[in-house]
Formats: C-alpha cells, structure tokens, sequence
C-alpha cells in the first residue's frame, strides 16, 4: 500500500492503478479476519460454521493442508460480521476448555492425607488438608456453574454438567465423612473402655462395630485410593457412610440420655461442661 502511494502521479491516472489500489484496500481489510482464522482457538466445529455461512466446503479431513487460495476463494470479506462472531466465539470456547481441564487435572491429582489418632495410628483424615479440599471443592463448583451460564458453553456442557455433579457428591459425601470422623473421634473414649463403657452394654457393643469398621475396613480402604475423587466415589465408602452416622447418633443420644440421667441426680453436676463430666464419670469406679 505504501509503494502504491509512493507511485508517480501519471501512473495514478490509470484504471489499471484505481485497479491495485482497490486490490489492496480489499486485502487490507482481509488481513484481520485472516489473523483471527489462524489463532490455535479454532476448531474444525468453527471452520463448518464458517462454511455454512459462506456455502464454502472446506476439506476437513485434511484440516492440517488447509490453503490460503481456498479461504480468499470463501469472499470471505463478503460475510466479515458473522465470521468475526465466529472467531470471538472460538476465544470463549478455548477459554472455557482450558478452564475445564484445569479443573479435571486438579481433581485427578488431589490426594486425601492421613493423621494419627491417639495410638491408634493414622484413622482419620488430616484435618488441615480436608479444610483445603473443601475450599477447593467450593471454588471449582463456583467456576463450573458459572461456566455453565455462558452463551458459548454448548460443546463443553455435558462435561461441565458432569464435572459439577461429581463434586457436589464428592463435596457431599466428604461432609457426611467429616460428621462421622468427629462424632467417632469424640466418642471413642467413652467406649472403648473405663467406667461408663460397662455402664452401656448395648451402646457400647454398637460404638464398637462402627469402630472396627471404621478403622480395620474404610480407613485403610482410602488409603489404598487416596485419591479424593476415587475415595468419595467408591461404593463401599459411600454406602457405609451414612450407616456409620446413624449409629454414632444413637451412641451419642444415648450417652446423652445418661449424661443427663446423672445430671437429674447430682444437681451438682448441671455446673460441670460434657467433656468434664465424663473425665469425672469415667474415673468414677476409681475414686
């Protein structure tokens, strides 16, 4: 364009340089559209777009060989509005693939970890990392519906969909697990010997096989796995889980029933905080 311009006046009079010049404006304006049909965010999807606007059949078979010619053969120029649309669209859509395997590689390489109880070794999860996964668990969920509420989420959606329910039922189960974990760590005192353990025959036998399976079966089972997708997606934890719960709570109920009973009896003793009392409690036969 510049050598055109810098062309002499009588050369300029010519319908041959109204000609060039004309070549050249045109390409000009080709040049952008161009620019945005080579960015590494389309994809074939984008390119049978493109030829369902310009009735241009393209070769996507041979997508790698795809030619200039064919391209300035489209007119492209002719349908710039809509291919510009289509290019925009191609960003969104990159931008929202990268975001989703960001998300799936993150996942697949979450690990629970594992910290010590009393002397009973590592039976619980380790708190710390838990309150990082449920963090995590919170902002990908965030990320995913918010993905999925954009115009150009179409060829990701399905994905997407999956992608949030499998870590709302992780973030569900996980939150079951936390539940289980600490009514199983507050509970595991009381029962596991001392006073009011025989003072609760039957409690106590349930406390006991919710123990062993929690400790000899599920907690082993997810350190086997690790992976916090795989833990909270295995049957045998996600089944056993609830049932774990509901036990618990009876133990807890009626540990509380107890608690009170002695309440009822030593007045006193309405002063003195749960933790205290069963200190109190659990020595008893010793005083």
């Amino acid at each position: 364009a510049q050598r055109c311009r810098g062309l002499p006046k009588a050369l300029k009079k010519w319908e041959a340089y109204d000609e060039l010049v004309k070549t050249i404006e045109d390409f000009l304006e080709v040049l952008p559209l161009l620019n945005d049909l080579s960015k590494p965010s389309m994809r074939e999807r984008h390119w049978k777009l493109i030829s369902d606007v310009t009735g241009k059949e393209f070769d996507l078979d041979k997508f790698s060989e795809l030619k200039l010619k064919q391209i300035l053969e489209a007119n492209i120029l002719l349908y710039h509005i809509d291919i510009e649309e289509i290019c925009d669209s191609a960003d969104k859509q990159l931008a929202i693939e990268n975001k989703l395997q960001e998300i799936s590689t993150m996942w697949n390489e979450t690990s629970f970890e594992f910290a010590n109880f009393k002397e009973r070794g590592e039976t619980i999860l380790s708190g710390g990392v838990v309150a990082e996964i449920i963090e995590a668990l919170e902002e990908s969920q965030s990320s995913l519906v918010q993905m999925l509420t954009q115009r150009h989420i179409l060829p990701f959606k399905e994905r997407t969909s999956l992608w949030l329910k499998k870590l709302s039922d992780v973030y569900d189960v996980l939150e079951g697990w936390i539940k289980v974990q600490m009514l199983w760590m507050n509970l595991e005192a009381v029962f596991t010997g001392g006073d009011i353990a025989r003072q609760m025959p039957q409690d106590t036998r349930c406390f006991m096989t919710v123990d062993k399976e929690f400790t000899t079966r599920m907690m082993p089972k997810a350190k086997d796995v690790r992976n916090v997708i795989e833990c909270c997606q295995n049957e045998y934890i996600k089944t056993m889980l609830p049932t774990m719960f509901v036990d618990l709570e009876k133990c807890q109920k009626a540990l509380d029933g107890y608690l009170e009973a002695k309440r009822n009896r030593f007045p006193r003793f309405y002063f003195v905080s749960n933790p205290a009392l069963l200190l109190i409690l659990s020595q008893g036969s010793d005083q």
